[in-house]
């Protein structure tokens, strides 16, 4: 008879090789069908649980992993389906029909997460189909293995058991990698990205020597490409060729219109700088980042297509289904609403929207910075929600005052006399108009503001704390915006509209 011990290295086996088999097969599909669907049962479920994360959860992976979120996710499903497979398979080896029938329900579940996948349809689940067969054909077999060594054999027979599992285990996580790496390649648009040659924008923008601060640890007012905050929901980078990109304008307009990339760069491009912040930033959080885009204004597409007077919203749609629901007035109004194509001067990078994307000022990123855009739907926000919004985030998320200790850090250790203070403040599309810093519950000084070149972008600051005497101290900040608004004392949790309260950094002062 099989011990609980050989099950539970045959379900590790079978599990592996049921999604070694489906990932091979997942990337075979992709290309086969031109990237068509989500076939990958790994990635369908975590993206399904990603769906049905609620807002409470969504905010603490946030604040614990921050942009490792996705990688944390990624630990866990390999936990989770390693005990589960070693479960059944141990279950299997007492009670076969059971284990095998529970074996087959796992497989159903995958299968049932490729299919609802905005963008799958029922085929896409054939690569988890054959999986799942392989995989319950492979844990049977050893299963028999186990259960009946030959008598000449004896001990050796289930050495063999163990060895033969151990392999398969190990040829499956291969085949897992290897499909992944495949359906992840997406050279032809990795290609394209770098060969494009963008236009000149008609209004271009430069950062003037007055809003860039020269102190060491200060905050950057461009935040590189790569060191820009990426949130989202998709736990695969989509690899979209711009060839083959079209954004279509639906819904409640006179007209209906359709978009190619070729045309798009056509267009009259301007330059904006803009600060984008993900409403899971936590106070004094880095979830938040400044650049330099570049692409069409987004009321122009609209006003081609001819908004209905009753249109109160925008819903933008990604390649890989997500949606997000912005007010009207912030896409047809004066502000730099754009279908960026460019960041920093350079084609928009795969993980921070390529070939297009949305960047709206004033607004946060889970209502307005669609990436991978490819539809806009006008509609009304009584028949339509964005991706969050039913989840429990509020629906319209205008950005709140916010500002930042940059320097010192918290908890640091700096020498008594003169310390300078830096950070960042931000009120997208108000703009800020002071700040002030408090040293424990002393009175409240202006800081010096670095230049701000627009309202829509974040503004430096620094004070110089005239004398630091030894102990502890505790430092805050608060920012007041364009409208005259004092940002807020109250402490909120970024779920449902954002985070608020003042940032507070405690240091202690050394020598005399």
């Amino acid at each position: 008879m099989t011990t609980p011990r050989e099950g539970a290295l045959a379900g590790l086996a079978a599990g592996a090789v049921t999604l070694g088999t489906a990932e091979l097969l997942a990337a075979a599909w992709v290309r086969l069908l031109a990237g068509a669907g989500v076939p990958s049962p790994l990635l369908a479920v975590g993206a399904a649980f990603v769906d049905l994360t609620p807002a409470w959860l969504k905010d603490w992976a946030v604040t614990t992993f921050g942009t490792a979120d996705k990688v944390a996710l990624g630990v866990g499903m390999a936990l989770t389906l390693t005990l589960i497979c070693a479960g059944l398979g141990a279950l299997s080896s007492r009670h076969r029909t059971l284990g095998l029938g529970l074996f087959a329900v796992v497989g159903l579940v995958g299968m049932a997460a490729v299919v609802t996948r905005p963008s799958s349809g029922p085929l896409d689940a054939t690569p988890t189909v054959v999986g799942v067969l392989v995989g319950s054909w492979l844990l049977g077999r050893l299963l028999d293995r186990g259960a009946h060594p030959t008598p000449q054999a004896g001990g050796a027979s289930r050495r063999e058991l163990l060895q033969t599992a151990g392999g398969l285990t190990v040829l499956g996580v291969v085949g897992i990698a290897a499909g992944q790496a495949l359906s992840t390649a997406g050279r032809a648009a990795d290609r394209a990205a770098r060969a494009i040659g963008l236009p000149r924008p008609t209004r271009e923008v430069t950062v003037p020597a007055g809003a860039v601060s020269d102190l060491a640890e200060h905050t950057a007012y461009l935040t590189p490409n790569d060191s820009f905050y990426r949130i989202d929901t998709a736990l695969r980078v989509p690899r979209v060729d711009p060839d083959g990109w079209r954004l279509k304008v639906t819904g409640l307009v006179e007209r209906e219109v359709e978009i190619s990339y070729a045309e798009l760069l056509e267009e009259e491009h301007v330059e904006a700088l803009v600060t984008l912040t993900c409403v899971s930033n936590t106070v004094g959080g880095d979830l938040v980042g400044n650049a330099r885009w570049q692409g069409w204004p987004v009321r122009e597409l609209l006003a081609r297509a001819g908004v209905r007077p009753e249109a109160d919203m925008v819903l933008s749609r990604s390649v890989d289904g997500w949606t997000a629901g912005t007010p009207i007035e912030a896409l047809t109004d004066d502000r730099d609403a754009l279908l960026a194509v460019a960041m920093n001067g350079e084609p928009l990078p795969a993980q921070h929207g390529f070939p297009v994307r949305l960047v709206v000022p004033g607004l946060y990123g889970y209502v307005s910075a669609t990436k991978w855009v490819t539809e806009l739907k006008v509609t009304r926000f009584d028949a339509d929600e964005g991706y969050w919004t039913p989840r429990g985030w509020s629906a319209l998320g205008p950005i709140k005052t916010a500002s930042r200790i940059d320097v010192p850090r918290d908890r640091a250790r700096v020498a008594a006399g003169e310390v300078v203070v830096a950070g960042v403040a931000w009120a997208q599309h108000r703009g800020i108009e002071a700040v002030e810093v408090q040293v424990d519950e002393e009175v409240w000084r202006p800081a010096e503001l670095l230049d701000q070149p627009t309202v829509d972008a974040w503004r430096l600051w620094r004070w110089t704390w005239p004398e630091a005497t030894p102990g502890d101290h505790v430092l805050r900040v608060r920012a007041t915006d364009g409208a005259g608004e004092v940002q807020t004392a109250d402490v909120a949790a970024p779920a449902p509209d954002g985070a608020s309260g003042w940032h507070t950094v405690r240091v202690r002062v050394v020598g005399s």
